[in-house]
């Protein structure tokens, strides 16, 4: 898994009625865009994921950047 800032990263719910969960990737701590991942989730929570099979990096295209 590779990410860099402002990437999204989405985590699936693991339990019938649990949410996916979507969190903006604030800062990269890991080499060369590996976990760990700083993140900030929508109602402004920060912590540090270290995502597994159930989550997804959503990258932003350099088109998202230059609105």
């Amino acid at each position: 898994m590779e990410a860099q800032t402002g990437d999204r990263l989405l985590m699936h719910g693991r339990t019938v009625g649990q949410h996916d969960r979507v969190a903006e990737i604030i800062e990269v701590l890991g080499a060369e865009g590996a976990p760990p991942y700083r993140v900030r989730y929508e109602d402004g929570h920060e912590s540090i994921k270290s995502p597994g099979p159930d989550c997804v990096v959503r990258h932003t295209s350099p088109q998202d950047d230059q609105r």
